[in-house]
């Protein structure tokens, strides 16, 4: 099981997610590799600030609805399953489309899908992943918003009111969330981004969520908007998941799989 330091690292801030605590030994053990290690590893996760160290080798997850795994850590989960997602939300987006791209993961993902399927857009982001996916692209037209660089995130931050996007107009804008709850909406962990979130609703005609199961049910820190706010969900559940049934009749819901992509249609008017 052993693995180069990064990947082990964002596999460690995984792991962290389900037991909050952990210690040098276990770690060693699981991973395969020397106690010295692993103490380095924790060392630079704590320099990151997604961990605290304690004494007798053990060390804590940072309050988690306070701060998001880095990019890295969650591309490498679920890849699979998001590759799908992004398949599917890119056959719902058009030739002529201007698209604006979140940062994130999930919305790479959906990036990664247009690569090389010959659609002429103009895309509109603050996410260098989803820039350098699509730059070798002939047909896409590529639009980077500035700000200050999130380098977790490898995506330029919201500047509120001075926010160029708000001189922008979006025919989809597609979205990527931490936190996903029929009652409390759409959540994330930074109240800069969430701002930036809802710019982009109010500037979009269309708002396709593309989201993995992990991110349904969980409530964060910042409220972003209400699910009835979004037209389109695409995501991986199976059809008779409770969650699916929840969601208002407004929105449109693609489920992404290997094999299919089954679609609830809105309701006639």
């Amino acid at each position: 099981m052993s693995q180069g330091p990064q990947r082990r690292r964002s596999a460690i801030e995984l792991l962290m997610r389900d037991r909050a605590e952990v210690d040098i030994a276990s770690l060693a053990t699981h991973f395969e590799v020397s106690e010295m290690t692993i103490r380095r590893d924790l060392e630079a996760l704590e320099a990151d600030g997604v961990l605290r160290r304690l004494v007798g080798g053990r060390a804590v997850i940072v309050d988690p609805k306070n701060r998001e795994p880095a990019l890295s850590a969650r591309a490498d989960s679920e890849h699979d399953t998001k590759a799908h997602i992004g398949r599917a939300a890119a056959e719902l987006i058009a030739d002529d489309e201007v698209v604006f791209f979140d940062g994130g993961s999930t919305a790479l993902a959906v990036a990664r899908a247009l690569s090389g399927s010959g659609k002429a857009l103009t895309v509109v982001t603050r996410s260098l992943a989803v820039a350098a996916e699509l730059t070798g692209e002939p047909h896409i037209e590529i639009f980077l918003l500035g700000g200050r660089l999130k380098h977790s995130e490898m995506a330029t931050t919201s500047s509120t009111m001075s926010d160029e996007l708000q001189h922008y107009n979006v025919d989809t804008y597609v979205m990527g969330i931490s936190g996903v709850h029929p009652a409390k909406g759409l959540t994330d962990y930074d109240p800069g981004e969430s701002a930036g979130k809802r710019l982009a609703i109010e500037r979009a005609d269309r708002v396709i969520l593309a989201v993995d199961h992990s991110k349904l049910g969980r409530v964060l820190m910042s409220r972003v908007a209400g699910v009835d706010d979004i037209d389109v969900i695409v995501t991986d559940v199976d059809p008779k998941n409770l969650f699916i049934a929840s969601m208002p009749q407004t929105v449109s819901i693609v489920l992404a799989d290997p094999v299919r992509v089954a679609t609830r249609d809105e309701p006639d008017e």
